[in-house]
């Protein structure tokens, strides 16, 4: 179980200043976002490599008869999309499993500890498989054998950021707060893609060795500076998210037997709720888990299919009849993940603005099946196309992504009918992005044996799979149209009244 006192960071011994009452909670709030944002996108950084060097090791292409590429034993025989496929579905599979137990453990532990060995193990995995280069390893086993220990270590981190985030804001704004905050996963892939393109021309080995030891270096920061709660640091947060003010002046003692009243009631309300985790099967039944878990299946399928095999694609696909180098191609693919910043960002502020997370997720991934039609057949036309089209698709296929693991996760995992249980959090999380790394683990897979057939068939794939996402939130899309339109209707009353 969760230590009732947990450890306070060594960076808060080291730097007194940091600590109230020299520091204000808006000053940790956003010390927390930043912490995070960093953890999490060093954490994408370090995932990305695969994706950029699958080209290098992968097999040679008809297309590419002018180049000097060998590939790298197993990968680049004639089932070498094939192993490169398994090598993503080992990954993804282990951090599949591994997230639902991150979860449950998330939930009982220090999460700024559990997220530092996260981070730890993630990087010196990502080292230890770039070793294969150095070392000249070509057992498939080695490779398929680091991908699964990495993968444990990676589904760590997803849980314990959206629990501490969590921990530290409301729900008034929190679509737009996590849009915003959530764009780490596409700075991150972004990072990740132009550090591992940079350096491929030294030898893919440098591809991995940098993301690692950078996820490293980040998980000394939040082992140092990350506080998991407002209570850490004596801050007694409000129902509404706002401080309960420490300080009361002379006219107000009238008031502070009130305010320590009300005070020490919510206090001994949390502790009684934070007292008793979440069970796997509860959680599971709570309104809404089971569609949007479901979406994410299909919605993360896609996304995964695109940060593992765009790179590749774009190196195998001429555009305006020529083919782009290994370096560019990553490079280029950075597009994607930039439209994704902004699909995050604007999927969190409409639906705060609307009180709909179903519906604004359903209208992004509707829209993002001729994004990815259009992409496909004029994307190789020219260079602007390719560019304004891979950004479309970014900001429609992740949108509803991005939303969906963090504010949808965030408010199931906080929703009345839990009473706000603060050990419910990273379950529900895990329980979500769970189930959405399964279909990323899928999508990579089917995408490694169906590109042999042809790219039309990989994104008929993703068309298929979009679909099916939107079909699972329907019924919740429904709810939530029916309840604006019955707030409509009362709002037009009161104003007729009055």
């Amino acid at each position: 179980m969760r230590s009732n006192t947990p450890s306070l960071a060594p960076g808060f011994t080291l730097f007194p200043s940091l600590k109230p009452p020299h520091t204000t909670l808006f000053f940790h709030q956003i010390f927390v976002l930043i912490l995070t944002f960093l953890a999490y996108a060093s954490f994408h950084a370090s995932r990305k490599p695969p994706s950029i060097v699958k080209s290098v090791l992968g097999p040679t292409f008809q297309t590419d008869s002018t180049s000097n590429d060998t590939g790298w034993a197993p990968f680049n025989g004639p089932e070498g999309t094939h192993r490169l496929g398994e090598l993503d579905l080992a990954f993804l599979t282990s951090y599949a499993i591994g997230m639902y137990f991150a979860g449950h453990v998330g939930d009982r532990i220090d999460l700024r500890l559990f997220l530092v060995l996260g981070m730890m193990g993630s990087g010196i995995l990502t080292i230890i498989f770039g070793f294969g280069y150095w070392f000249d390893v070509h057992l498939l086993g080695y490779f398929i054998g680091v991908q699964v220990i990495c993968g444990v270590f990676q589904s760590i981190g997803w849980p314990c950021v959206v629990s501490v985030v969590g921990n530290w804001f409301g729900k008034e704004k929190r679509g737009l707060i996590m849009g915003v905050w959530t764009s780490h996963t596409s700075v991150g892939n972004i990072i990740g893609s132009v550090v591992a393109s940079g350096v491929l021309e030294f030898g893919w080995g440098w591809s991995f060795l940098v993301p690692g030891i950078l996820i490293i270096v980040v998980g000394i920061l939040v082992f140092c500076f990350l506080v998991v709660s407002p209570d850490d640091l004596g801050f007694e947060m409000m129902s509404s998210g706002r401080e309960i003010e420490m300080s009361v002046g002379e006219e107000n003692v009238a008031n502070l037997e009130k305010v320590e009243s009300e005070e020490a009631g919510l206090l001994e309300n949390k502790d009684s709720d934070s007292l008793a985790a979440i069970g796997f099967l509860e959680a599971w039944r709570l309104p809404g888990v089971a569609p949007f878990s479901f979406c994410l299946f299909f919605s993360k399928l896609v996304a995964y299919t695109f940060l593992y095999w765009l790179p590749f694609y774009i190196r195998h696909t001429a555009v305006a009849g020529v083919h782009l180098s290994h370096k560019t191609a990553g490079i280029l693919s950075t597009i994607f993940d930039i439209g994704g910043v902004l699909g995050g960002v604007l999927a969190g502020f409409i639906s705060d603005v609307i009180d709909a997370r179903a519906v604004t997720s359903v209208t992004f991934l509707l829209l993002s099946i001729p994004a990815l039609i259009l992409y496909r057949i004029y994307g190789s036309v020219s260079m602007v196309t390719n560019i304004g089209l891979m950004f479309l698709s970014g900001l429609l296929v992740n949108g509803p992504y991005s939303l969906i693991t963090t504010a949808v996760a965030a408010d199931l995992g906080t929703q009345d009918l839990i009473k706000g249980n603060s050990r419910a959090l990273a379950t529900v999380t895990a329980i979500i992005d769970g189930t959405g790394s399964v279909g990323a683990a899928l999508g990579p897979l089917l995408a490694g044996y169906i590109s042999t057939r042809g790219w039309n068939s990989v994104f008929l794939m993703l068309i298929f799979a979009i679909f099916f996402a939107s079909i699972f939130l329907v019924r919740v899309a429904k709810t939530e149209i029916g309840r604006m339109v019955s707030e409509g209707k009362e709002l037009g009353s009161s104003v007729t009244a009055s």
